[in-house]
C-alpha cells in the first residue's frame, strides 16, 4: 500500500472530498487532518463485540479513534462494523448496543450532530428485490432489523447499503441483461416495470435502493434515507468471470457517477440523489479469492489510473487521468549503495543525459544521492513514456503523484532540471516525428 501521505496526495490530485475507511487508521486520520475530505470511518469487525458489551469499551473506541482527531480531521459517519448479519452473525444480538454506545459515547462529546452512527448491509438482506414494491428484509432478522431502524429514525441517521449490481448480473444466469446492470439506455420495451407500481427501471442499482426503501415501509419506517456505502465493478477477473474487464467496470463506475452527480433519484424517489461511495480507490493485488477480488480499484498501487473514466459533460470531478502526472522517485528510506548502483546504471546504460548533476551545473544541489536519483529515475521514467516496470530499479523507486518539485529541498533546481528535461525531450520528439533520425 501507498503511504498515507500518498494516499491523501492522490485524493486531492483527484479533487476527491468523500472517502470512506474500512478501521479508524491512525496514520489516515493524521494525513487527511486539515485536507477539509470528509471521512467516514468504521469499527472493524472484530472489535464489534467488545464495544457491543460495553459502554466503557465503546467511549474508549471513540475517545482513541475520535476526539484524538477532530476537528482537524473531518470525521462525518461511523460504520459499527460491516455487513454483520451476513457475515457475523453471532454478533448480531450485539450490534444495535454496539451503536447505542458508540452514539452515547459521542452525546457525551457533544458531536452527535456532526457525527452520524450506523452499519453497512449487505444487500443480500433484501429478499425478493424485484419488484422493489414486494421486497422485504430477511424475516429472521427482524428482532435486529426493526431496533436498527427505530434507531437510525430517533438519530436522524441513515440505512448503509452495499449495492453491486456485478453480483446480481453474476447470480442472475442470464435473467438480467448485462445493459441493465451497467446504466447502459434501453429502449422502453426492455425496461423493467414495477407491476404493482408501474414504476419503469432502467438499470439494477435503481431497483435495489427502491427495494430497500419499500423493505423499510414494510416495518413501518418511510423517512430513514439511503447512503449507498460500497458499490463498483471489477476490472479483471478469472476466465470464469468473463464480465470482469476494463470496459464494463469503466462503464459503470463512469455511468454510476453521472447518474449520482445528476440527481436522478430513483423512481421511488425521484431528484433525491443517493450519495455513493465507489468501491474502490486501489487494486488490492495480494487479495485471496478470485482474480476480481483484486481488481475493483481505479488505481493501482503506484497511483497509475486503471482506465480512464467516461465524464463528458460531469464536471472535472474523480476525473482521474493521472497518466501525465505521475513521477518516478527514490523511495524514502532506499538503501544508499542501491540507490547509487541504481543512478550509475540510469546514466550509464540508462541512457540518461546526467550532464546537469555534475557540480557546478544547474541540477547539482541539492547534493544528495536521492535527489540525483529522482532526476536520473524520472528522467528514464519519461523517456521511455511511462511504460510499465520503467520506474523500479531494484525497488530502490517509486511513482507518485506528487510532483517532486513542491519539495523545498527541489524548489530551486528540480523543477528547473525537469522543465529542460522536459523540454529537451519534447523537441527530440518532434524532431522523430519528422523523420530525424538524432
Amino acid at each position: 500500500m501507498p503511504s498515507p501521505t500518498q494516499v491523501v496526495a492522490l485524493l486531492k490530485a483527484q479533487q476527491i472530498r468523500y472517502v470512506r475507511l474500512y478501521d479508524a487508521d491512525r496514520g489516515m486520520l493524521v494525513a487527511l487532518a486539515n485536507t477539509g475530505i470528509r471521512v467516514s470511518v468504521s469499527v472493524p469487525n472484530d472489535q464489534l463485540l467488545g464495544i457491543g458489551q460495553s459502554n466503557v469499551t465503546a467511549a474508549n473506541w471513540v475517545s482513541r479513534n475520535i476526539l484524538a482527531h477532530v476537528p482537524a480531521t473531518n470525521i462525518t459517519s461511523i460504520s459499527v462494523g460491516s455487513e454483520v448479519l451476513t457475515t457475523l452473525p453471532n454478533a448480531a444480538p450485539i450490534l444495535v448496543s454496539a451503536l447505542n454506545f458508540i452514539h452515547s459515547a459521542l452525546v457525551a462529546s457533544d458531536l452527535d450532530s456532526k457525527i452520524k452512527v450506523s452499519t453497512a448491509h449487505s444487500s443480500s438482506i433484501i429478499l425478493d428485490s424485484f419488484p422493489p414494491s414486494q421486497a422485504f428484509f430477511n424475516r429472521s432478522w427482524d428482532p435486529v432489523m426493526v431496533p436498527l431502524l427505530k434507531f437510525l429514525q430517533s438519530t436522524d441517521s441513515y440505512l448503509m447499503l452495499n449495492v453491486y449490481p456485478y453480483y446480481d448480473y453474476v447470480k442472475s444466469n442470464g435473467a438480467i441483461p448485462l445493459d441493465y446492470a451497467l446504466f447502459r439506455p434501453l429502449p422502453p420495451n426492455k425496461e423493467a416495470v414495477d407491476s404493482n407500481t408501474l414504476l419503469h427501471y432502467t438499470n439494477v442499482f435503481d431497483a435495489l435502493i427502491d427495494a430497500a426503501y419499500f423493505a423499510m415501509s414494510y416495518l413501518n419506517f418511510t423517512n430513514i434515507p439511503i447512503i449507498v456505502t460500497e458499490s463498483g465493478w471489477p476490472s479483471k477477473g478469472d476466465p470464469s468471470e468473463p464480465e470482469a474487464i476494463v470496459d464494463n467496470a469503466n462503464t459503470y463506475n463512469s455511468n454510476l457517477i453521472k447518474h449520482v452527480l445528476n440527481n436522478t433519484g430513483t423512481p421511488k424517489h425521484p431528484g433525491i440523489a443517493i450519495s455513493t461511495y465507489i468501491y474502490e480507490l486501489y487494486n488490492e493485488d495480494s487479495s485471496p479469492g478470485p482474480e476480481s477480488e483484486k481488481n475493483w480499484g481505479l488505481f493501482d498501487a503506484n497511483g497509475v489510473p486503471t482506465y480512464i473514466l467516461h465524464l463528458t459533460g460531469s464536471g472535472t470531478v474523480l476525473a482521474n487521468d493521472t497518466t501525465n502526472q505521475t513521477y518516478c522517485v527514490a523511495r524514502d528510506n532506499a538503501d544508499k549503495k542501491m540507490l547509487q548502483a541504481a543512478l550509475d546504471w540510469a546514466c550509464g546504460p540508462g541512457k540518461v543525459d546526467c550532464s546537469p548533476l555534475l557540480q557546478g551545473k544547474p541540477c547539482y544541489e541539492p547534493d544528495t544521492v536521492a535527489a540525483h536519483a529522482t532526476y536520473a529515475f524520472d528522467a528514464y521514467y519519461h523517456r521511455m513514456a511511462l511504460g510499465e516496470g520503467t520506474c523500479d530499479f531494484n525497488g530502490v523507486a517509486t511513482i507518485t503523484t506528487t510532483d517532486p518539485s513542491e519539495k523545498t529541498s527541489f524548489l530551486d533546481s528540480f523543477y528547473v532540471c525537469f522543465f529542460i528535461f522536459v523540454w529537451i525531450y519534447s523537441v527530440r520528439a518532434s524532431l522523430s516525428l519528422y523523420g530525424t533520425a538524432d
